[in-house]
């Protein structure tokens, strides 16, 4: 692995001067003068009443007290608040001349109080009764006056969606920018997809250098759809490409622009492109974009008011690009079938490209990637261990890996050897071991089950390459047949189709056969036949009785509610006649692996045998059981051996 490229520095376009570098670094507008002043007389107006009430003045003494200067006839003036006494001494007290104090209850109830201070010769004195309600109406008005002018406050400078304050910052977008300067990742860094790279250099080299293609009148594509299963790598591929351009990269997921607040989503667009074309170049990076992308109109009750406007956005936004911006939306999804073809015509999405799985080659890259920095003992082999992992994503690459190194330091090695693949190979395929201890009997009926799937894989030539067999009970099953394609397949034939019936139903017919009897345990299998034979009459044309003719079954898109009005384009005759073939299909399938099974019974009864007294075999015990695999043709004779 090459070290990180230097980094480069693109020249700006000239036509976008840089007037904001991120939506955190944009402008905030000033604080208005007039607010400023009204703030400064609401302060001064409290501070003014404050000082005026008279609660609020003078030395605070106990009621104690006022009643031994009351009896020494210090006091010249009393004036009732409801608990609280206010007045002035004839003879200031401690530099004080008014006082207050708190009347306790008794007090408050004792008609001789008025009496006493009478006799003292002090006077009781009174507010006037419009003063006393002016002052209140003054400070019952304050509080919601401040409310009021708070939210014309926040509304006013709300009121350009890309200005500050606190609605400002909530339909600010939420991309997260990472300039050129802190990517360290490249294509050098992306292990196969060899195809996809090739795809985006082009993309790259515009970035780098956008004249090379104006003056030959070429449009660089607007938008690039990346298409693959979960864990392929289509954000590892974004971020490689703004990495490999230098420029700065935004990244978002789709359900980021989606609130609660219709519009909201479309101001976060705006605020998204706003910022990306001032930044140009760059690049646009919204993963899940199904989740905000979806068709409009689809499911019960029509669209999501929200999800659609933002879309609606979204695509005047792409529209809205000029040949000379310099701003490419990269965008990821597993679910192109759902989104909206307005989003996918050329225009928008111009460049559609498909993430695979990887192959060998590329399996045996990434598992070099992932492993460098884990001590690998001398007897692991990554060429080996890419051949066993047909099917995996690079996700699942990455934690094979990684669960590897884990069952290393459970057992306290000091290098990750080649059981530790294995074993790590296994979890990921088959579940962790789960602690349940099975029956004597329930475990011979599961070693039987999982026979009848090894026999049938290993003799029949079409099926898969069976790799373990094990009746340790693992993630939700009580027994694994763990199969490996011995190469990678991107069509399947009817021979084929049928042979993987018959190995799926190999399990319910070992248990007729033996125990007279089928069990719950073959209800995945019933599953996965149904749903095979099923699509070979209604789908692929694999039937006579049928012919060659599509039936939509109802299994897409269940979620966007078109069954509900979707007309069926068959009649109950027709329906019937699939459901009697999808039988025959199956039934017949049963039926060979029960034949099949009877006549290798003695093979039967020692792979059962020997499954319950190692609990797992691997394909060199099948082969010294059952000899060399693909010794049977389903015209129900065997071949020869050598």
């Amino acid at each position: 692995m090459s070290d990180p490229k230097p980094e480069r520095r693109p020249e700006r376009s000239p036509q976008r001067p840089n007037r904001r570098e991120s939506g955190d670094d944009a402008p905030k507008p000033s604080f208005s003068g007039g607010w400023l002043i009204v703030v400064v007389v609401i302060g001064l107006l409290i501070y003014f009443m404050y000082q005026q009430n008279p609660l609020n003045s003078g030395a605070k003494v106990l009621y104690s007290e006022f009643l031994d200067q009351l009896e020494a006839k210090n006091v010249e003036e009393v004036q009732f608040h409801g608990d609280v006494i206010t007045g002035k001494w004839k003879q200031q007290i401690n530099g004080e001349k008014q006082f207050n104090t708190p009347v306790p209850l008794p007090a408050l109830q004792d008609p001789d109080l008025p009496k006493r201070i009478r006799r003292s010769g002090a006077v009781i004195a009174a507010e006037p009764a419009d003063g006393q309600f002016g002052s209140q109406l003054i400070l019952w008005l304050i509080g919601p006056v401040m409310i009021i002018a708070f939210f014309l406050f926040i509304m006013r400078r709300s009121a350009d969606p890309m200005g500050g304050g606190m609605m400002g910052n909530f339909i600010r977008s939420q991309a997260r920018r990472f300039n050129a300067s802190e990517q360290r990742t490249t294509f050098d860094d992306v292990a196969a997809m060899q195809q996809a790279k090739m795809e985006l250099q082009e993309i790259v080299e515009f970035l780098k250098n956008p004249a090379k293609f104006q003056r030959l009148g070429a449009q660089i594509p607007k938008g690039v759809l990346l298409m693959g299963s979960p864990g392929t790598g289509k954000t590892l591929l974004a971020r490689a490409t703004a990495g490999e351009a230098g420029v700065p990269f935004y990244s978002i997921n789709g359900s980021e622009f989606i609130q609660m607040f219709v519009g909201v989503g479309a101001s976060r667009v705006r605020d998204l492109f706003r910022t990306a074309k001032d930044n140009a170049p760059c690049i646009v990076f919204i993963d899940e974009i199904d989740a905000v992308g979806r068709v409009r109109g689809a499911g019960v009750g029509g669209g999501h008011d929200e999800r659609e406007q933002t879309l609606n956005q979204i695509l005047s936004e792409m529209d809205g690009f000029t040949p000379s911006e310099a701003v490419i939306v990269i965008a990821a999804t597993n679910r192109p079938d759902v989104l909206d073809p307005a989003l996918l015509r050329p225009g928008r999405f111009d460049r559609h490209i498909t993430i695979d799985r990887p192959t060998r080659e590329g399996r045996f890259q990434i598992l070099k990637i992932h492993s460098r920095k884990v001590p690998l003992g001398e007897d692991v082999d990554l060429q080996e261990v890419a051949n066993a992992t047909i099917g995996f994503s690079g996700a699942e690459l990455k934690n094979l890996v990684n669960e590897a190194a884990l069952n290393a330091a459970r057992t306290s090695r000091s290098a990750v050897n080649q059981d530790d693949f294995d074993y790590a190979r296994d979890r990921v395929l088959m579940g962790p071991k789960r602690e349940e201890v099975l029956s004597d009997h329930e475990k011979e009926m599961t070693a039987y089950h999982e026979a009848g799937h090894a026999l049938l894989g290993w003799l029949l030539p079409d099926a898969d390459a069976v790799h373990k067999v094990t009746i340790i009970p693992r993630g939700r099953a009580l027994g694994v047949t763990q199969f490996l394609p011995d190469e990678e397949r991107y069509s399947i034939g009817e021979k084929r189709l049928r042979t993987q019936l018959i190995v799926a139903l190999g399990g319910r017919a070992a248990e007729k056969l033996i125990f007279d009897e089928y069990t719950a345990g073959g209800e995945n299998d019933l599953k996965q036949v149904t749903r095979i034979a099923r699509r070979m009459i209604a789908n692929w044309g694999m039937s006579q009785a049928i012919g060659p003719v599509y039936f939509n079954q109802g299994e897409e898109h269940p979620f966007l509610g078109r069954e509900m009005h979707e007309q069926r384009h068959y009649s109950d005759e027709t329906a019937r006649q699939i459901d009697e073939e999808v039988q025959r299909f199956l039934n017949g399938a049963s039926a060979q692996a029960i034949e099949i099974l009877t006549e290798q019974r003695e093979h039967l009864d020692k792979i059962a045998e020997s499954l319950q007294e190692h609990e797992a075999i691997d394909r060199k015990m099948l082969e010294e059981i059952c000899g060399k695999p693909n010794q049977y043709s389903l015209n129900g004779h065997a071949t020869k051996t050598e």
